[in-house]
């Protein structure tokens, strides 16, 4: 019989609790972390910052923090305190054509029982708040004035935006918002104002539309005050008065001044008002916006009258007292550009052979000719050989820079006849009669066209559109001309082995304008010790009522029209030398049209407006650069993509916001293209413009293939032979050989292609920006054409 076990039930086991103490051994810590190491909370202080938290400390800290803020508050508004402070500048601009901006400021001063007083001269208004304990300057502008808002606003410390009830912003208010909006807004202040009060059922979702419409643009704003509501106007008049203004990036080192008082007398302009920003130095420049810049001749001070205890102004006039002259020679010169010395270029010495040809009188046809007898020949052309004079006639003498840009860019053939043309045997003709030719290739550009050259123009200038489609369908394609040889065609472009680490000397082959620029060794320590200078160098505290004088002005500055501001700034040193400016723009979202490299534009960067030229290249992420500092040139400036645009202008510190304009029919709504802030001053950047040539695989034999309609005749094979190839499916080769008379050539590439490649072939070309110009408002835009004057860059 076997023997069985007896097991018991599980639930009757009898379990002791384990051994209790009050102290965990280290083996024991060991096995329940099971190899886990303690981390310290990053947010665990260390043992030495605990007294700082006590309490005593916290409250301390705190007080301190509330002292600093309540100390810069303070000194940001130390210049307006008092009803014989300086007043704080607002500007008053209205969105739409139903508003007025006199109306608003006149319910400002009724709000406080104030009354305005008003420089018919200026249309400057100024109002004193004794409630406030300060004064306001109101600068109403008129509707649809762009350029006087823009001046308006860089020197106000607020700025009120009016809105109607009635009638939305058009394009035009939506354009001075955008181009506000970036070049940088003050403190900014909405209001509401109509000729009738808003009914009150529709009051709430009117108010509640127009403060989403400005939130768009200045997120910041909390409410919109109604002019005909009392509490309103009264709260807005609190906001102006007790507020800080806000700090406008791009001004600070700089000081302003808002003219109350303008006189011209002997080529002196007298400017008087209340200096702004930092101390004003009489060794620094002044620009005023559509004259350029001037020199100060000396600082008098112009405190305003104070009233005696019997309340007559003229009793208690001061004399006026000089603050500051220039000295000699610390002042900044006038000097913009360099005079370049022709003379100072390479040169080379004739060789014996050509001395004694010259001797011999062999070289006497190449000569000037003798003027006829009574006559002074102005200038001397030159004709093909055998061409009589009748026919010289109708040769016009212009610039074809332009067309060869126009020719490089849509493929086609007629550059190609210039150059030949160029290269026939020419002779010298002496211009009998400059103002008759004159009048006659006027004649022959304006009059002589027939109906298919009109026409053809007219298609060219609506096909724009079609043409920045296509070039960003087929970037930078172009075909080879039949009737001109490729190796003259594109005889000033060149190979690069590698777009990025290429060599390419940037101080080869210069225009003559690059020597009227100026180059930076090195920029931002430049920079660094003008800023340093300017906050160490004495002048006129701010706040200061002064009369500054400027010296060689003209008279048509003194011109001050009422509504239109007359505004000046300081410049830094340097700031009036040309050299070569690279800005980062980006396309405006709203505006369609096409933006082409070299069409004409307004800048407005800091103070200035310019008239400019801008060719556009890409930007590296990070603003970085290459080995050689090589960029490739963008015929147009497209959206949602951040380009550079370089042009000759004044140099600039920091990142100063900058806006391109296009000016339209109406001078005051010119359309917003782009905006932007600047870059550097970089005279070493190449910018390159790539051309690719393209050819088709005619027989394919797995590495090797015949290409044709690349070239048209075996000279060129063999200029462009050490040219490396590449293809659309991303295949490099070379040219091995040439083939026959009509341009076929064998290549060898690094793997088989496809008979639905494309064999491409890159060559690039430097190109330069054209010169700018000084804006003037009501100056006809053909002032700035690039092919006038001999300002003209060549490529």
């Amino acid at each position: 019989m076997t023997e069985t076990q007896h097991h018991h039930r599980p639930t009757l086991k009898q379990k002791n609790k384990p051994f209790k103490s009050k102290h965990a051994t280290k083996s024991s810590l060991k096995e329940v972390a099971k190899g886990r190491t303690q981390r310290q909370s990053p947010k665990a202080r260390a043992l030495s910052n605990a007294a700082a938290q006590l309490r005593t400390n916290r409250r301390n800290n705190a007080k301190q923090v509330q002292l600093r803020k309540r100390q810069s508050l303070v000194s940001a508004t130390r210049i307006f305190s008092g009803t014989d402070g300086a007043p704080r500048i607002v500007a008053i601009v209205p969105l739409t054509e139903d508003v007025k901006a006199r109306d608003v400021s006149a319910r400002l001063a009724q709000s406080i029982d104030g009354t305005l007083e008003e420089d018919p001269a200026t249309g400057l208004q100024r109002l004193r708040a004794d409630r406030f304990k300060t004064s306001l300057q109101f600068v109403p502008l008129q509707y649809r004035q762009m350029y006087a808002a823009l001046d308006a606003c860089k020197v106000a410390d607020y700025v009120v935006f009016v809105l109607s009830p009635n009638v939305e912003v058009d394009q035009w208010g939506d354009t001075l918002l955008r181009t506000l909006q970036a070049q940088g807004l003050p403190e900014v202040v909405t209001v509401v104002s109509s000729d009738e009060p808003m009914e009150p059922k529709e009051k709430s979702g009117i108010m509640k539309s127009l403060l989403s419409f400005i939130q768009y643009f200045v997120p910041s704003q909390a409410r919109v005050y109604d002019m005909h509501h009392s509490s309103d106007s009264l709260n807005a008049v609190r906001a102006l008065c007790e507020g800080k203004p806000s700090d406008v990036k791009w001004r600070e080192g700089r000081s302003w001044i808002l003219g109350e008082k303008v006189d011209w007398a002997d080529g002196t302009l007298a400017v008087t008002g209340v200096v702004r920003g930092i101390h004003l130095s009489a060794n620094k420049l002044i620009h005023l916006p559509n004259f350029g810049d001037f020199q100060i001749a000396k600082i008098m001070s112009a405190p305003l009258p104070r009233q005696s205890k019997s309340g007559h102004a003229g009793s208690m006039d001061i004399e006026p007292q000089l603050l500051a002259e220039p000295d000699e020679e610390e002042a900044d010169s006038l000097i913009s550009s360099n005079d370049p010395d022709d003379m100072e270029n390479e040169q080379t010495w004739p060789t014996e052979e050509e001395m004694q040809d010259a001797a011999n009188g062999l070289e006497g046809s190449e000569k000037i000719p003798d003027a006829k007898a009574g006559t002074t020949p102005k200038a001397v052309r030159k004709i093909p050989k055998g061409m009589s004079e009748y026919q010289a006639a109708w040769i016009i003498d212009e610039s074809d820079e332009e067309g060869e840009d126009r020719e490089d860019e849509d493929g086609e053939a007629n550059g190609g006849e210039v150059e030949m043309e160029e290269a026939e045997e020419m002779v010298e003709l002496p211009a009998e009669d400059t103002e008759m030719e004159a009048d006659g290739r006027r004649t022959v550009q304006f009059q002589d066209l027939d109906d298919e050259e009109e026409e053809r123009q007219l298609q060219s200038w609506r096909n724009r559109k079609r043409e920045e489609e296509d070039d960003a369908a087929f970037p930078d394609e172009i075909d080879t001309p039949l009737d001109v040889p490729a190796r003259t065609r594109f005889q000033r472009y060149r190979g690069l082995r590698s777009f990025r680490t290429s060599p390419w000397d940037p101080y080869e082959n210069l225009p003559r304008d690059y020597g009227r620029i100026f180059q930076f060794e090195d920029f931002k320590r430049t920079e660094r010790a003008v800023k340093r200078r300017a906050e160490e160098e004495a002048g006129v505290e701010p706040g200061t009522r002064v009369t500054v004088y400027l010296k060689d002005v003209p008279k048509e500055a003194a011109q001050v029209v009422p509504g239109r501001p007359f505004v000046m700034f300081s410049l830094l040193r340097h700031e009036h030398k040309k050299t070569v400016m690279n800005f980062t723009v980006q396309r405006n979202t709203e505006y369609d049209g096409s933006v082409r490299s070299k069409d004409p534009l307004i800048l407005c960067v800091g103070p200035r407006r310019l008239r400019v030229n801008p060719i556009y290249s890409q930007h590296l992420r990070g603003g970085g650069k290459g080995a050689n500092n090589v960029h490739k040139f963008e015929r147009y400036l497209r959206h949602g993509v951040t380009a550079v645009a370089t042009i000759y202008g004044p140099v600039v510190y920091g990142k100063q916001p900058c806006t391109l304009l296009r000016e339209t029919e109406d001078p005051q709504a010119p359309e917003l293209v782009a905006m932007g802030s600047f870059l550097n001053p970089d005279t070493t950047r190449i910018i390159a413009k790539r051309i690719i040539l393209t050819g088709h695989p005619f027989k394919i034999h797995k590495k090797t293939a015949t290409i044709r309609y690349m070239f048209f005749n075996a000279e060129d094979v063999e200029y462009f032979k050490p040219i490396q190839l590449h293809t659309k499916y991303g295949r490099t080769g070379h040219i091995k050989e040439s083939l026959g008379t009509h341009g076929y050539y064998k290549a060898h590439f690094d793997g088989p292609i496809s008979q639905m490649d494309t064999v491409c072939m890159s060559l690039y070309k430097r190109v330069y920006p054209k010169w700018s110009e000084l804006y003037r408002e009501g100056e006809a835009a053909a002032a700035a054409d690039p092919e006038d004057g001999e300002d003209a860059m060549e490529e």
